[in-house]
């Protein structure tokens, strides 16, 4: 980080600065110009508050050099991270297709789902079995049975599962649960992502439909600090002024997370059009643009389905689409 001082600050003013900055724990070296002096800031400095920092008097700006999210970084890191959830690997030129209904409803469900989307090629298996709505009358999942029904379709099928947890409460509930979805709403609850940094257990981390790529990765952070490396990121969209779609999903976001952080990113074209007409085109896009997998929403009778049925293909639908994601990821590495 570079501090700049005004070049008006008083002898005085400029050493108590220092001195607060080296009682941080960082080295600061100090260049002298004919008009201004460059403080440099070395060491980590992650938890300072720029704007803060910017707004002291005698600052005249404040500029970071080096991002400040450290275990995540590509620059400290530059080896792409595999992470693997049972025999399925995410990134390092691995690719992984996630597939299965937005929430779980019952037994009959959630097996013939996880019966097709195996027979299609899917790696792994989703289903929400605590559901976030926005509506509190709205189907909010089935709880602590729908991770049991989950633990069937695996026993049966082999496919790793993975579902949302929303809170600490439940992380007792998710010891079966091969990978654990932090979702969009639950991005910046703290609480939550220190506790998942202390487990043993991959995570899906979802990109808040507001938030910053930077504010993505610090939320990463917030897990790795608690020594939990395991992380894969997913772009879901991002809320604009567009009307015709739930979100706009930020294909941009895949290449430049892959040069700013090793974790493997992912895509869910699902949620971030809302649209099922549109989940296979954005799939395919995502694929060829680099993505480590991707999250599709698969349900048998789809304008049957409790929860979020517009944007849910059905098997025969998943089926054709996996097979051109296939074909996609293997133009887009030749």
């Amino acid at each position: 980080m570079i501090v700049v001082l005004r070049p008006d600050i008083s002898a005085e003013r400029k050493q108590e600065l220092i001195a607060a900055l080296e009682g941080r724990g960082l080295r600061v070296d100090v260049s002298e110009g004919t008009r201004q002096t460059v403080l440099g800031l070395v060491g980590d400095s992650s938890e300072l508050d720029e704007a803060a920092l910017a707004s002291l008097p005698g600052v005249e700006s404040v500029r970071r050099v080096s991002e400040p999210f450290l275990l995540c970084s590509r620059r400290e890191h530059p080896e792409s991270a595999v992470v693997q959830v049972g025999p399925v690997r995410f990134g390092g030129g691995h690719f992984a297709l996630i597939a299965g209904p937005c929430a779980v409803e019952s037994e009959e469900q959630i097996l013939a789902v996880a019966r097709a989307v195996k027979a299609a090629g899917a790696d792994m298996l989703r289903g929400g079995a605590f559901k976030p709505r926005t509506s509190p009358y709205d189907f909010s999942g089935l709880g602590e049975e729908g991770l049991r029904l989950l633990g069937l379709a695996r026993a049966e099928t082999g496919l790793p599962v993975v579902s949302e947890i929303m809170s600490v409460g439940q992380l007792p509930l998710f010891e079966d649960v091969d990978l654990l979805q932090v979702g969009a709403r639950s991005m910046q609850n703290f609480e939550l992502l220190r506790e998942l940094g202390r487990i043993d257990k991959p995570i899906l981390l979802k990109r808040a439909f507001s938030a910053t790529l930077r504010e993505l990765l610090m939320s990463a952070e917030h897990i790795m600090a608690g020594g939990n490396e395991r992380v894969i990121l997913c772009e879901r969209g991002i809320r604009t002024f567009s009307d015709y779609t739930r979100n706009t999903l930020d294909l941009s976001a895949v290449p430049e997370l892959h040069e700013l952080t090793q974790l493997p990113v992912i895509v869910d074209p699902s949620h971030a059009t809302g649209r099922s007409s549109l989940v296979g085109p954005m799939a395919l896009a995502a694929a060829a643009c680099g993505a480590d997998g991707v999250m599709i929403e698969v349900h048998g009778d789809p304008p049957r389905a409790l929860s979020d049925a517009a944007q849910a293909l059905d098997c025969a639908q998943f089926a054709a689409l996996a097979d051109r994601l296939r074909a996609v990821r293997k133009a887009a590495r030749a």
